[in-house]
């Protein structure tokens, strides 16, 4: 039939308006309560931001909170106050260059690790066959919003006297075992990215239980002051502004709200994925409830006879945009060609098959209509005739 032939290919696309793939807009009360900083003419970090660091820490469990810059320089924060230089780190291969750059900054040397291949978080089992006398942390990411096996990742650090910072750049308001993920690790940082689920444009936060910990992030957040004037060691500038800030606690008013309809999203997409073939939901850790920032779902390579790249081009031209988060392992790129050591076989497969449909709280039952016929149509027009004999992709090699 003609309306089967792939938009890509000339055809006629399911929708002529593409399904918006994020949500971003300011409500008027976001609005309000910027130009109420503006007015105040108080524009640095102040009463704002302090506001946000409290009601943030409740809600996430955790017993303090420092609002920065961004989630870059959280992770920098987390780092600098758990961390010395020569230090090893295991951190995966598979999660935004931030985890593991901010470890090469500091001075520290990543140990790249694979991952589980249906949650995407980090693979513990393979941490624990990396950990030498020199592994002094592991920094784990909760990638796209799903928690990692926290029992698992603490219980391996105690038993080996390691730290643990976790990348919660993604996951704002994911929860694992009843509580929030602030009651977890040495450290755990958020980044405030206007993509984010909570975005103030830019900005970010790190949160900590421990009394010591916080000083040291307090002294490092803000050129080392003790007292004004008084630097009692080194430091940075990596204060947040009261616009952002304000911005952050009117959205933080609906952010529970909005992450319960991502959540309902993430099962509508679930129950579509289960009457196609060859197109996989991504897995939950048992005992997580995940923030959904993003729905990564991975292609079957032996169900279709197209590339990854060719199955989202189509998609795109049918109306339902996608993105692929990430192209390639971190142990593919040239910044850290010289901490590689192999190449983690589940991040390399993950590189070619994974991509992120539409995920945010304005989804409409149109929309869902949308991407299920979109997936559908290119699934069917893709779909292999004579099954291949299964091959995974981008087997461990070692580096040169």
């Amino acid at each position: 039939m003609n309306d089967q032939k792939l938009a890509i290919e000339g055809g006629k696309p399911v929708s002529a308006q593409p399904v918006p793939f994020m949500s971003l807009g300011l409500s008027r009360d976001d609005i309000a309560a910027a130009t109420a900083v503006l007015e105040s003419g108080m524009l640095r970090s102040a009463k704002k931001c302090e506001e946000l660091e409290q009601r943030f820490a409740a809600i996430s469990d955790a017993r303090q909170a420092f609002t920065c810059a961004n989630g870059t320089c959280a992770l920098q924060l987390a780092y600098g106050a758990t961390l010395e230089r020569g230090d090893e780190v295991i951190v995966p291969a598979w999660t935004f260059i931030a985890t593991a750059s901010m470890l090469v900054a500091g001075g520290c040397k990543p140990v790249f690790c694979d991952v589980d291949p249906e949650t995407y978080q980090i693979d513990v089992a393979d941490v624990a066959r990396r950990i030498t006398p020199k592994t002094k942390a592991i920094a784990c990411t909760h990638l796209y919003g799903i928690p990692v096996d926290i029992d698992a990742v603490e219980g391996l650090a105690k038993k080996h006297g390691l730290r643990v910072i976790y990348d919660a750049a993604q996951a704002h308001l994911a929860t694992y075992k009843g509580k929030g993920l602030g009651a977890f690790g040495d450290a755990v940082t958020y980044s405030f990215y206007a993509t984010k689920n909570l975005g103030t444009g830019e900005g970010g936060l790190v949160s900590t239980n421990d009394k010591d910990m916080a000083r040291k992030i307090g002294l490092l957040r803000s050129h080392g002051e003790s007292g004004k004037y008084l630097h009692e060691s080194i430091g940075f500038n990596y204060r947040m502004n009261d616009i952002a800030g304000a911005i952050g606690c009117s959205k933080l008013d609906r952010l529970g709200a909005e992450t319960d309809k991502r959540r309902a999203s993430a099962a509508r997409y679930n129950k579509i994925l289960s009457r196609i073939d060859g197109i996989e939901p991504p897995g939950v850790t048992e005992g997580a409830d995940p923030a959904w920032h993003l729905y990564t779902v991975r292609l079957s390579h032996e169900d279709f006879d197209c590339t990854r790249d060719e199955f989202c081009a189509a998609l795109i031209a049918e109306g339902v945009p996608n993105a692929v988060h990430y192209p390639r392992p971190l142990t593919r790129q040239p910044a850290f060609a010289e901490f590689v050591t192999d190449y983690p076989p589940v991040a390399e497969d993950l590189a070619t098959r994974v991509f992120c449909l539409p995920m945010h709280h304005s989804l409409t039952d149109e929309h869902f209509e949308i991407v299920e016929r979109a997936l559908t149509k290119v699934a069917d027009q893709y779909r292999s005739v004579t099954p291949v004999v299964s091959v995974r992709r981008g087997a461990a090699q070692p580096a040169s």
